[in-house]
């Protein structure tokens, strides 16, 4: 009896010292929920809301924009023809800030702005630093999923979110995973889907020259491997395993002293890291720059996108396996390592005494910059996922489909970007170390990407659209993985998901066609036009004169017109837009900067009723970042809706070769 009266006086002590119990929250209900604040997420998010849908868009970190306002400046585009919709729009935004029509080089800064500028058009408010749990189903629907705080897990204030629709934005697939759709990790066999260079390939890109020994004690196994060398045997070609490519920072530094941190030596600080970068250096002693080892891309205002390079370089080889199954307490000791190493790699270069005084005077030069990145220490807080888990969906793109031996007809966007894939793994082969891995095969114009590679399998989930860890064989997205082709899938993605919502109908069921039609006629997702282009492909809009060779390398799209230099008859190609609206237009022809080009261009521009001679001097075009050519400005023009308008390339007066290859009208901003 004395305990119960003791424990009912305790209760009541309990009670009316304020206590309440912690009722649980109710599920915040939206039209579409997005998961991964990505730039594919925020444009998602953005065509969702602007269609009319309620959007929730969650970010597990404090970051906005992955890699795009990562560090990641350096844009890998593969062929402009393929950018499409808001991603262009995105570069166009960055084009206006930094003075020119379009930009494919910017700060991390800069992007974050832009991006948030999306946002705050929209109405739309990112959730930062929850992270998904767990993902409730109704039969194939999701029909909720629960977040945790991130920085501060604790059941007690996990938050819900029910959906009619939603979409996987994030580099990991998390929410894919979670729902229980099959996804692939790793390298397929060539055998699998009919490749050539999936699997094992030990080819001579970003390799170590023959010669280095891999031993702590030189000539000795018995020593043992020096750190980053794994015992694995080689094996054959094109075999399948579960490896993934390297990860890396894209490093964001500065040479202007007055925004400059110093590069100091990181916590966890260790040297013997980099003793494979000092016998690669002592085997090549004429390389002395830091191009030598990183490729250095110069930013607008005297920063960096810095990338791996070679043998030995920011890629940090083999330490990333368990990454993409990885629990978030694993995941965050491989970012954390892949942090000390980057950092340590940038103090080892500049102060190592075994260093080049040459290489250590140049990286000197250089530190973190005072306005990038000020929330997070003045470094990137994006770790550069390359590949984690890819989607098993309703189709799987493959090397066939890069290279335009299989074409979709459903297509919800491009890719043009090499084959790639970094090195995967560092071994011993014939007592040298070697990396493996390392795969880059090009040479083959843009093609579509199946909207069947972003819907998972419908007996799996019937309302999940996957944009980011699509449904592609480990070289496929190697080519596909770029993230202005993410923005491109991602918008896709929401414009199929309210197609979705109000046919009250699986993702799997929506009407490509009809979608596609809705992408092109609405690229802006506001009913203003975009631009009016014209290809050399589009024969009903192009009118050629005389003999033009057929070029597909170097151009904007599939091919391009190349004047014959070997006969002096006048040669022509006439461009003429279909101008839907009559208004102030901003002409434009493609430049292809390509060996022989003639150094004058002649052009006439009509407006309908008068017309402009232009000559381009190809000299003063300079082509900016990842790509072969540029849009020429040729003048401002009053154009009337029709087809009267023109833009005619001829050879006359012209000292080498004219290509002709795409004009763009754009309306002037009012």
């Amino acid at each position: 009896m004395r305990i119960k009266l003791v424990a009912f006086t305790i209760l009541t002590a309990f009670v009316a010292s304020g206590y309440r119990s912690s009722p649980r929250q109710a599920a915040r209900k939206v039209d579409i929920c997005i998961y991964g604040g990505t730039a594919a997420g925020v444009i998602a998010a953005y065509t969702a809301k602007k269609m009319g849908k309620t959007v929730a868009l969650i970010e597990p970190t404090s970051h906005l924009g992955g890699m795009t306002s990562g560090g990641l400046g350096q844009t890998d585009i593969g062929n402009k023809y393929a950018i499409s919709g808001l991603s262009l729009d995105f570069y166009r935004r960055l084009g206006k800030h930094y003075g020119k029509f379009e930009q494919w080089i910017f700060e991390p800064h800069v992007a974050k702005k832009y991006l948030q500028q999306y946002l705050d058009e929209a109405g739309i408010k990112v959730t930062y630093q929850h992270r998904i749990v767990s993902a409730a189903r109704k039969g194939t629907a999701i029909s909720s999923i629960v977040f945790e705080n991130s920085a501060k897990p604790d059941p007690a204030t996990n938050t819900t979110i029910e959906a009619a629709m939603f979409i996987d934005c994030s580099y990991e697939g998390d929410l894919m995973a979670r729902a229980g759709v099959s996804y692939a990790v790793g390298r397929e066999a060539n055998s699998e889907y009919g490749e050539t260079i999936n699997g094992v390939q030990l080819m001579t890109g970003h390799q170590f020259p023959d010669g280095i020994d891999p031993y702590k004690i030189l000539g000795k196994p018995e020593s043992g491997l020096l750190w980053g060398i794994s015992d694995e045997k080689l094996l054959p070609d094109g075999t399948g395993d579960k490896k993934v490519q390297a990860y890396n920072y894209r490093i964001c530094l500065t040479s202007d002293p007055a925004n400059q941190l110093p590069i100091t030596r990181p916590a966890g600080y260790d040297s013997t890291r980099y003793e494979l970068l000092v016998r690669l250096m002592n085997k090549q002693p004429q390389r002395k720059t830091l191009n030598d080892y990183f490729i250095w891309s110069k930013m607008p205002n005297n920063k960096t996108d810095i990338n791996n390079r070679n043998g030995f370089s920011t890629d940090m080889i083999g330490t990333n396996y368990a990454y993409p199954d990885a629990d978030y307490k694993k995941r965050g000791e491989i970012i954390g390592e892949h942090e000390v190493y980057t950092k340590g790699l940038l103090y080892f270069v500049g102060h190592d005494p075994r260093v080049p005084q040459e290489l250590r005077s140049e990286m000197l030069k250089w530190g973190y910059p005072k306005d990038e990145y000020t929330d997070t220490g003045n470094w990137s807080p994006q770790l550069y996922v390359r590949e984690a888990r890819r989607m098993v969906g309703n189709y799987v793109m493959t090397q066939a489909n890069c290279e335009g031996k299989k074409v979709v007809t459903d297509g919800v966007g491009m890719a043009a970007y090499t084959m790639d894939s970094h090195n995967i793994q560092r071994i011993v082969v014939n007592g040298m170390v070697k990396n493996e891995g390392n795969v880059e095969v090009g040479g083959f114009g843009p093609y579509p990407v199946s909207y069947q590679a972003i819907v998972p399998k419908p007996a799996e989930c019937t309302n999940l659209l996957v944009p980011v860890c699509l449904s592609a064989t480990h070289i496929a997205y190697g080519s596909i993985r770029m993230e202005p082709v993410f923005m491109v899938l991602a918008q896709s993605a929401a414009a199929a998901a309210v197609m979705a919502i109000d046919g009250k109908l699986p993702v799997q069921k929506v009407d490509v066609a009809k979608l596609q039609k809705q992408l092109a006629a609405n690229p802006l997702v506001t009913g203003k036009i975009q631009h009016v282009v014209v290809d050399n492909e589009d024969k009903q809009h192009v009118k050629v004169e005389g003999k033009w060779n057929t070029g597909n390398k170097g151009g904007y799209g599939p091919s391009f017109f190349a004047s014959d230099t070997t006969t002096k008859s006048t040669q022509t190609v006439r461009f003429t837009p279909e101008i839907a609206k009559a208004g102030k237009y901003a002409a434009y022809i493609y430049l292809p900067k390509l060996p022989g080009l003639s150094s004058i261009i002649p052009l006439t521009v009509s407006d309908g009723k008068n017309q402009k001679n232009v000559s381009i001097k190809t000299a003063d075009v300079q082509v900016v970042g990842q790509t072969s050519g540029e849009w020429v400005f040729l003048g401002d023009f009053d154009i009337a809706a029709g087809s009267n308008a023109f833009v005619e390339m001829s050879n006359k007066g012209a000292d080498g070769l004219v290509l002709a290859d795409a004009v763009l009208m754009v309306p002037a901003v009012k």
